[in-house]
């Protein structure tokens, strides 16, 4: 059931690189019209880098590896996008639906598509009070049964960051600091947590994706947790006091399930004045960066006559 655009299957078949990216950023994350523009822009980043963008997404119920300008337009534009996780993906193809992209999502039809890595900015992980409430992102359980290299500026710090680190390893996923060693907290270069591994190259990712693959172990992901440079990063101690108040004003609500993710977001960036979008989108844009430089030594690692 896969679209897949002519520029990406051009370059799967020819070995070249492909920098997977999702959709739920252009359709939910960002107003109109500034999500068509940093869309282009993120694609625009990709080639720059030296590899194709795939932007991942579903529209009338084919999934779409790579979209035209025309598709883009309508992720950006168009009323009654949905917000589709991998578990959506089946309903949304039985039923003709529209949606976009969100992370497991995105690495599911990647990895089907034969892209391996992948650019987002911070993943889903375990909610606070997840003993009460057992909220848990389903990014974390389809990451451990999906072989792709996802580029992440750690995950979102309203989530419970130790316990989101716990659940990787118990779910067999790894994890590594890029040039640090330290797990970046989103808006943050340093939630607080350290990281097991660091690598400091894209060959040395890439050397990481070739053990992967040789090693012919379970097909779980590889986390490269890339952190927001300290000069972009949302200053720790606004982000303290404003995530504070938020999950204050939560419970005064009585916000809860899959409400409190977008209402804490929403809190942040309206208390913020907005620089939490700003630091949001510098952990995008170095992501995707990262991303294209990791593609190319990953396609010139597998192209004949690299071994």
């Amino acid at each position: 059931m896969l679209v897949v655009s002519e520029e990406v299957r051009e370059a799967l078949v020819a070995s070249r690189p492909v920098v997977a990216l999702e959709s739920t950023i252009i359709a939910h994350g960002l107003p109109r019209p500034r999500n068509l523009r940093v869309a282009h822009e993120l694609e625009d980043l990709v080639r720059a880098g030296g590899a194709t963008p795939a932007t991942i997404a579903v529209l009338d119920g084919r999934p779409h590896i790579g979209l035209d300008k025309d598709q883009l337009e309508r992720i950006a534009h168009e009323d009654g996008i949905r917000k589709l996780g991998h578990r959506d993906l089946p309903l949304a193809a039985a039923t003709g639906a529209s949606g976009a992209t969100t992370v497991s999502a995105t690495a599911l039809l990647a990895s089907l598509a034969g892209v391996r890595v992948f650019a987002t900015g911070g993943l889903g992980g375990v909610h606070r009070e997840w003993t009460v409430t057992q909220d848990e992102s389903a990014d974390l359980a389809l990451l451990a049964r999906t072989r792709i290299t996802v580029v992440c500026a750690g995950v979102k710090s309203i989530l419970d960051v130790p316990a989101t680190l716990q659940r990787l390893e118990t779910l067999g996923v790894s994890v590594a600091g890029y040039g640090t060693d330290r797990f970046p907290g989103f808006y943050l270069s340093d939630s607080g947590h350290a990281v097991d591994w660091r690598l400091d190259s894209p060959e040395e990712v890439a050397a990481v994706m070739r053990a992967q693959t040789s090693l012919r172990g379970p097909a779980s992901a590889l986390v490269v947790a890339h952190p927001v440079p300290e000069e972009e990063q949302l200053d720790p101690a606004l982000h303290g006091r404003v995530l504070a108040e938020a999950l204050r004003a939560c419970e005064e609500r009585g916000v809860t399930g899959q409400a409190v993710t977008p209402f804490l977001l929403d809190h942040l960036v309206l208390h913020t004045d907005g620089a939490s979008l700003a630091a949001n989108l510098a952990a995008v844009r170095g992501n995707v960066r990262l991303a294209a430089r990791i593609a190319v030594a990953w396609a010139g690692r597998e192209r004949p006559g690299h071994e």
